[in-house]
Order: C-alpha cells, then sequence, then structure tokens
C-alpha cells in the first residue's frame, strides 16, 4: 500500500487483510502467554507471524503485538522492548541496530479526514527505519514516515513527517490544522 494508495473497505483485498489479521491476533496471543524462556515457542510463532525465521542476533520481548506480520523486515541485531505495536500492512522497515524502547507504536494504516471517506476507505503508507535509530519509550510513529539514520526519537514523540539523519526529535503536541 503505498503513501498515495486507497483501498476500499469490503473489497477483495480487504477481506483478505482482515482474515490475515485474524489469524495473526491468535498467533501473537499465543506468543505473549509463552514462558519468557521458551525460545524453541517464540522461534516458531515468530516464524509463522513474519512469513519467515527471525533474523539472528534480533532481540524481542513479548508481549509483542502486529496485525499483518508479513511486512515486518527486521535487519539484523534489532531490539525490541516490551509491549510494542507493529501495524505494518502498509510495510515497516527497521534497519540494523535499531533500538525499540517500550510501548512503541508503528501505524502504516488510517483512515481519510473527511468523514463522508472514513468507512470507506483506508489509506496509508510504509514506514522506514535506518541503520543506528533508538526510539523511545510510548513514541508513535505514523504512516509513511522515514527515520534517518543515527536519529533519536525521544520517548512519548509523535513522529508525523520525516526525521533527518542524526537528528532528535521530541514532543507530542497536537495543533489545529483545519476544520471542516
Amino acid at each position: 500500500m503505498p503513501s498515495d494508495h486507497l483501498m476500499r473497505i469490503h473489497s477483495p483485498e480487504f477481506r483478505t487483510m482482515a482474515e490475515r489479521v485474524l489469524r495473526v491476533t491468535e498467533l501473537t496471543s499465543r506468543l505473549n502467554v509463552l514462558p519468557f524462556d521458551d525460545e524453541a515457542g517464540k522461534a516458531e510463532l515468530l516464524e509463522r507471524i513474519l512469513g519467515r525465521p527471525l533474523p539472528s542476533k534480533v532481540t524481542l520481548y513479548p508481549p509483542f503485538y502486529t496485525d499483518h506480520g508479513l511486512r515486518l523486515d527486521l535487519a539484523e541485531r534489532v531490539f525490541i522492548n516490551q509491549n510494542c505495536t507493529f501495524l505494518d500492512y502498509a510495510g515497516i522497515r527497521l534497519g540494523e541496530r535499531v533500538m525499540v524502547g517500550p510501548k512503541v507504536t508503528f501505524i502504516t494504516v488510517g483512515h481519510p479526514v473527511d468523514p463522508g471517506q472514513r468507512r470507506e476507505w483506508l489509506s496509508g503508507g510504509p514506514i522506514d527505519v535506518a541503520e543506528n535509530v533508538w526510539i523511545g519509550a510510548g513514541a508513535t510513529i505514523l504512516p509513511g514516515v522515514s527515520i534517518g539514520r543515527d536519529a533519536v526519537v525521544a520517548a512519548g514523540a509523535v513522529v508525523a513527517d520525516d526525521v533527518p539523519p542524526a537528528t532528535l526529535v521530541t514532543g507530542g503536541k497536537a495543533t489545529v490544522n483545519r476544520q471542516w
């Protein structure tokens, strides 16, 4: 789903996605109740969720949530702390050595702002996180965002725009952009 792409709700593509979401929700619910030291059980469930084995040297601490899984691309030496959510239908890529704090949320799909279209369409765009990025606890990364190499996203930040390389971004202030 490219950033300019819309998907009609109740279309065949949407039904396929919704079926995958139900399967992955069941798999992640099983993953999240395994004993912490059950490495074989975690590896087997993550392979089913991601559609491939977890790359070596990736650390992922449950609970872990994703809605699709097949479009979550994790490079070597990625660290994902507890209670993170990856809504990855439009695609999420985490480059090498990315560190993700607890309770971080990545969202690649949303709805149009227009009330007449909101219940009929999904919109979205992929998220791309370059190498050696640190994303602090509770940050939210929104659709279509790219985060440059060596950047830091502060705890609690809401990232709606691209982040240049070697930059610290902070804040979660909501501002009025338009009214209807």
